[in-house]
């Protein structure tokens, strides 16, 4: 008894890459049950233009698959890297070609596992895999802080190795930064400049939250020869929310553990002429021992103004020189004026109370001084004084959402009657 032979679908593999060096190599095939028929299987019938074992697939190349002729149709195609990040791609109508519609990633292993059938219904599965050549330029992310324990107010930062200023080269770059926190937080990302984002809750993290950052870009296509690299992720453990208010006006600060007052201390802030900034400021660090000079901050030598001091139990709160430390020299005014050179003074045995309760990331605002507003930017944390709205907009992703999402929202006029 004799049966004629099933017409097989020819399939061809394309991979359009630079001299047409796709790289691409079967992997072994599943067996049928003896218990049945052997189901169609396409891998000796595929036909592909490259050359087995190359590692060099342009990334920039579309990947093709096509069943000739029109004996059978591709029903499925899967192309996934080593990370397990899948591949994009649209299948035509009528089953005759698949092609990818995103760039591969650079210098990723990929597999490739193409699903078909005959006109009869008869299944066939080929599997192949190729290298892509590694990228030009690679877009290495730097995150910050380094890890540990920090306040409630620490915001995290992402430096790029390069700058990244086309708009849609941003989104690409953003995409990829992840931030997962446990509890779970809204925030966003802010591009502070073309190679620096920092990252914030809408309000201040959770107590004893976890927060992890890592980057997704490796590989991923940035702009014209540039490439995202391999980056490491940062783990960071948030404490109590302890939050520092002095107004400047009254000459106090109140200081708060998760929102119950733990002390009110006398304090003098800076005198008229150098006003202590307004608003939320954040710890960058404490030193116990600081050597404070007008010069530093532009007061000559030898004037009515300048001063050459020990300062001890200092907790800094800009870069250019704003710290809460001891003052044992004012401690007469303290509570009653501000005669400071903008920073805020109180006695040493409450500024060694302050130095020891405080950590990096805590919360320390001013009110009620004639100063200017802390800048956002530059001087150390001000991220917090940026309504979320705003914040929003500083993002490469999210800045068109927001006036979409108040337009949903907005509460709807009703009809006169």
């Amino acid at each position: 008894m004799s049966h004629a032979p099933r017409t097989r679908t020819v399939l061809s593999c394309t991979l359009l890459i630079a001299s047409l060096g796709a790289g691409l190599t079967a992997c072994g095939e599943p067996q049928g049950s003896p218990l049945s028929s052997t189901p169609y299987d396409a891998a000796r019938q595929i036909s592909f233009n490259g050359t087995p074992g190359s590692t060099d697939a342009d990334p920039e190349k579309p990947l093709e698959v096509t069943a000739t002729g029109n004996e059978g149709r591709i029903t499925d195609v899967t192309a996934a890297d080593a990370a397990g990040r899948q591949v994009a791609g649209e299948l035509s109508a009528d089953g005759s070609r698949w092609h990818s519609t995103a760039p591969l990633a650079a210098g990723a292993q990929y597999t490739v596992r193409v699903s078909t059938e005959d006109l009869e219904g008869a299944p066939g599965v080929r599997r192949l895999s190729f290298q892509t050549a590694p990228g030009k330029k690679k877009l290495k992310v730097t995150f910050g802080p380094d890890a540990g324990k920090y306040g409630v107010g620490q915001p995290l930062t992402a430096e790029l190795s390069e700058k990244v200023k086309d708009p849609r080269a941003r989104a690409v770059v953003e995409r990829a930064l992840k931030v997962d926190s446990k509890p779970a937080v809204e925030g966003a990302w802010y591009w502070v400049e073309d190679n620096l984002l920092h990252y914030r809750p809408r309000s201040y993290w959770p107590v004893r939250a976890t927060v992890r950052a890592y980057s997704n870009l490796e590989g991923i296509k940035v702009a014209k020869d540039l490439y995202g690299a391999a980056s490491a992720p940062l783990r960071i453990n948030i404490g109590d929310r302890i939050e520092a208010v002095t107004d400047a006006s009254s000459h106090y600060m109140t200081v708060k553990r998760n929102g119950e007052v733990i002390n009110t201390i006398p304090v003098t802030t800076g005198k008229p002429g150098y006003s202590t900034r307004n608003g939320v400021k954040v710890v960058l660090g404490k030193e116990y021992f600081v050597r404070m000079r007008g010069t530093s901050i532009g007061i000559p030598t030898g004037t009515s103004d300048s001063y050459d001091l020990p300062v001890y139990y200092a907790t800094r709160v800009t870069w250019s020189g704003e710290y809460v430390h001891a003052a044992p020299w004012s401690v007469g005014s303290q509570g009653y004026a501000n005669v400071s050179h903008g920073c805020t003074g109180m006695s040493t045995g409450n500024a060694a109370w302050f130095y020891e309760t405080v950590t990096e990331g805590d919360i320390v605002k001013v009110v009620g001084s004639w100063g200017e507003e802390m800048d956002p930017f530059g001087n150390g944390f001000g991220d917090w004084n940026i309504p979320w709205k705003k914040w929003r907009k500083g993002s490469a992703l999210l800045a068109s959402t927001e006036e979409q999402r108040d337009r949903v929202y907005a509460p709807r006029l009703r009809p006169q009657v």
